[in-house]
């Protein structure tokens, strides 16, 4: 079995290399970082919407290029290795795949031509406290296809034009299950409220809703097994993104351990900086390794697909968050200081490690869905 990209998906990686490269400078990074008003690069985002990616995955008679998966895997590595600033994963990676998975004909006519083109940017509403969000402690609700309710965090959710949003359902008393929602954020009773996050060049928003319009997504109390599998099948391409990210974490260490001399010798030769270079080399190794089986697992449909996410996503952010920490240590003391760029990725790394839920969340998934494929 061969989990290598083909020919022409390693072109399309050579071209979105060589694309960031240009477009998606550490300056450009750093320009929205310093700028509260800026939550997203806009000159950037159009540059990839020109570029097509946007397109990728989205069927071509819903205005997208009809690529698979495994294309958009490419991208997403790409897009974790520039750091870039745009709202890519919370409208490809889950607001898209919602609406190709469940939504009805008349939806994904109206919405993915948009999400396409990038003229709509979408996100997903689910968690309204800390920690993952359970049956037990979501409150928001829906009665007379009206949407009441609060969520946070909510992944570049100020940007967003139309969210998908988890609310118990209109016959559903008990929080035994959930429904999915799709609303506009241009209407009144829509509230938004950016929050303090540690990378604000991805940010994060509280949104209240009162009485505001909504129409179902796919089955009405289905919500728990659409959001799984759809967290799942993100789970591979945040994975891919986090893989990016540590390479180049471990490529920058790298390169200054060489550059800077002490006592005489470049520190890379001393035998502490080697082993911690080598551990994070060995970290991505592995996930690289669990991030290609995810590629074919999602690109596939296979089953393994929940234990393949999980693994991906489980070594990929103990890889990306052990890269970034151990650069900046590597960095010494200007690793800790503003003008480096050690602590971008160690930003990164931490807003990715909690985007689908805590690290916690997804050993326990890898554990529960080898047990369940044990016994069967």
């Amino acid at each position: 079995m061969n989990f290598d990209f083909s020919d022409d998906q390693k072109l399309l990686q050579e071209q979105a290399r060589k694309f960031l490269t240009d477009k998606c400078s550490r300056k450009l990074v750093r320009s929205v970082l310093d700028n509260n008003k800026n939550q997203y690069s806009k000159e950037l985002w159009q540059e990839v919407v020109n570029m097509g990616w946007t397109a990728t995955a989205i069927p071509e008679e819903y205005g997208g290029l009809g690529l698979g998966m495994l294309e958009l895997c490419v991208i997403a590595e790409e897009l974790g290795r520039s750091l870039a600033p745009i709202p890519f994963s919370s409208s490809i990676y889950i607001f898209a795949e919602f609406l190709k998975a469940y939504g009805s004909e008349d939806q994904k006519k109206q919405y993915l031509p948009k999400i396409a083109s990038g003229e709509l940017i979408g996100s997903f509403a689910f968690p309204e406290t800390k920690g993952t969000p359970r049956t037990n402690n979501i409150n928001s609700k829906v009665e007379n296809d009206k949407l009441s309710g609060k969520k946070l965090p909510v992944n570049d959710g100020q940007v967003a034009d139309v969210l998908i949003v988890a609310a118990n359902s209109d016959n559903n008393q008990n929080h035994n299950s959930l429904s999915l929602y799709i609303v506009e954020t241009n209407q009144a009773g829509v509230e938004e409220k950016l929050l303090d996050t540690l990378d604000p060049t991805r940010p994060s928003s509280q949104i209240e809703f009162s009485n505001v319009a909504c129409s179902v997504l796919g089955e009405k109390g289905e919500g728990w097994s659409m959001i799984q599998n759809i967290l799942n099948r993100a789970a591979v391409l945040f994975a891919f993104e986090q893989v990016g990210g540590a390479q180049v974490a471990l490529d920058e260490a790298k390169k200054y351990s060489i550059e800077r001399y002490a006592f005489g010798k470049p520190i890379g030769s001393f035998q502490a900086l080697k082993h911690k270079m080598a551990d994070m080399y060995v970290k991505n190794e592995l996930a690289k390794s669990n991030a290609y089986y995810g590629a074919w697992a999602l690109s596939t449909d296979s089953m393994e697909l929940p234990v393949a996410a999980a693994g991906a996503r489980v070594s990929a952010t103990e890889a990306f968050h052990y890269a970034s920490k151990e650069n900046i240590q590597i960095h010494g003391g200007v690793g800790f200081t503003w003008e480096y760029d050690c602590h971008l990725f160690y930003r990164r790394s931490k807003l990715l490690s909690l985007n689908l839920g805590s690290i916690r969340k997804w050993k326990e998934n890898l554990i529960s869905n080898l047990e369940k494929r044990n016994i069967t």
